[in-house]
């Protein structure tokens, strides 16, 4: 059985195609400047030593599903010889707001609530859509399968998530905290398990999830009960370009100040803010690293501020669980940072006894692949969004 997973940007679609039978990726690769003069694809055989990467012409995601599935096909350097022998589609959605708690099949009600969520994603889920809608065109009587960032966060107990804000404002446009890089957290709570060789139900977990977006999560039992990210990807953490917590007063103080529109404090704290901001070098935590180590105060207080963050969410999240088992690093900056995860075991040492700091490389496509294989094995069941997902 093989599970095509897709990814989709507004500009690029990442795709692998994933062998059920031993969870291995026969291949993979990515649409790359999607609507652009310059678009390519990048693909992959990984068992096969077969690379390339060439100009295509990709003017939307519809053209770029159809792209990812002549090369899956092409014969030369294609796996399938056919598209019936993609047995499922697993997509990334970002944001499934309070409809879905789990993975589910896409039928038109699910298309419907996702393109309700976009209000609440307007940057990740309308790719989503685009994407889904191009392969159950592409890829015709394939079962498709969303995967959602904020399902694994749905087990948050209601005064977690709730804001302090008039309640009718979450009652009218539902703001409150949702959390993300759910497929993530969840992954690695299940590799840490494995490592830790506990059962995951009967263990405490924080995990970090760093690159350049960043957020934590507290897993109780292999149940997330508190996580960094809220109603949008910009709470907790400071990350590579956004702001993380900080005074909403400040929002609005700036755009008096300064006349700054909706639309230019939503550009400020989402892309030239965190460590871009406060460095005013990169966003890039190996560019910080080697400025500080070269002597610049502003890399240093970046990555001071980035860590304290952290150090600031594991103590809480501490707190919040009562015992802590394992703290995870994870993502591009959690895995290939030593230093990071070593200061921050240091720091807290005697805070967390007996806990073992780990950094375990995260496989968001894998979990999303085998989300999608267990669906669809499950078979077509009644979607219940007010209850979130597919009833069992």
């Amino acid at each position: 059985m093989s599970i095509l997973v897709i990814n989709c940007g507004s500009s690029s679609v990442k795709y692998e195609l994933f062998d059920m039978s031993d969870n291995s990726v026969i291949s993979k690769g990515v649409v790359e400047r999607i609507g652009g003069t310059t678009s390519s694809i990048k693909h992959e055989v990984p068992k096969h030593d077969v690379y390339f990467k060439k100009r295509a012409n990709a003017p939307d995601h519809l053209t770029a599903v159809e792209l990812i599935r002549n090369v899956l096909s092409d014969a030369e350097f294609g796996v399938i010889t056919n598209v019936a022998e993609v047995t499922g589609v697993g997509h990334r959605v970002v944001h499934g707001g309070e409809e879905f708690h789990e993975s589910t099949l896409i039928d038109k009600t699910v298309l419907k609530c996702i393109q309700k969520c976009c209000k609440l994603a307007p940057l990740h889920n309308p790719p989503a859509l685009e994407g889904i809608t191009a392969c159950m065109k592409i890829f015709e009587n394939v079962p498709q399968v969303a995967v959602f960032d904020t399902a694994f966060h749905h087990s948050m107990p209601e005064h977690v998530y709730m804001y302090g804000i008039p309640y009718k404002f979450y009652k009218k446009f539902g703001i409150r905290k949702y959390g993300f890089h759910g497929t993530s957290h969840r992954y690695v709570s299940k590799k840490a398990s494995e490592i830790l060789k506990k059962p995951l139900e009967k263990i405490n977990l924080i995990t970090v999830h760093l690159g350049n977006g960043c957020s934590i999560a507290a897993v109780s039992g292999g149940v997330s009960i508190d996580t960094s990210m809220g109603f949008t990807p910009l709470e907790g953490l400071v990350m590579g370009t956004r702001s993380g917590d900080m005074d909403p007063a400040v929002v609005t103080f700036l755009m008096q100040e300064e006349a700054m529109s909706v639309d230019d404090m939503n550009t400020m704290l989402n892309k030239k803010s965190g460590l871009l901001g406060i460095s005013g070098i990169s966003n890039d935590m190996r560019d910080l690293l080697t400025e500080m180590h070269a002597g610049n105060p502003r890399a240093k207080l970046a990555y001071d501020t980035f860590v304290y963050r952290i150090l600031k969410y594991i103590g809480a999240y501490a707190a919040a669980l009562g015992s802590v088992d394992a703290v995870v690093f994870t993502a591009g900056i959690g895995e290939n940072v030593p230093e990071i995860k070593n200061e921050i075991k240091q720091q807290l040492s005697s805070l967390l006894k007996g806990a073992e700091f780990m950094s375990i490389r995260t496989n968001e496509e894998l979990l999303i692949a085998i989300d999608t294989f267990e669906v669809i094995k499950r078979g077509p069941q009644e979607t219940d969004t007010n209850n979130g997902g597919i009833n069992a």
